[in-house]
């Protein structure tokens, strides 16, 4: 029984032993659970990214529409022609 208990107290300490503290799997996950920034400031910072570019978007559309817009205002407007050709009722 001594020998028993000997061989599992001599081999717990084996494995023990190989957990020494230069493991680099513990130090890494340590560090990997600390935030490196603050998620607040990136989550407003990719929430006004993505308001800059909509903007944009918004903009060179209205631009498109100005610029399809202003070919079909050259036309003369019927009722104008009309008042201009009435000659001294």
């Amino acid at each position: 029984m001594k020998l028993r208990v000997f061989a599992l107290v001599g081999a717990a300490a084996l494995t023990l032993g190989a957990c020494s503290g230069n493991n680099s799997d513990a130090v890494d996950n340590a560090e990997m659970n600390q935030p490196a920034t603050d998620l607040n400031a990136l989550s407003n910072d990719v929430a006004s990214d993505a308001a800059n570019a909509e903007a944009e978007a918004l903009g060179a559309q209205q631009q498109q529409l100005e610029q399809e817009n202003a070919v079909t205002d050259n036309t003369v407007n019927p009722a104008d022609a009309d008042e201009q050709n009435v000659s001294g009722m």
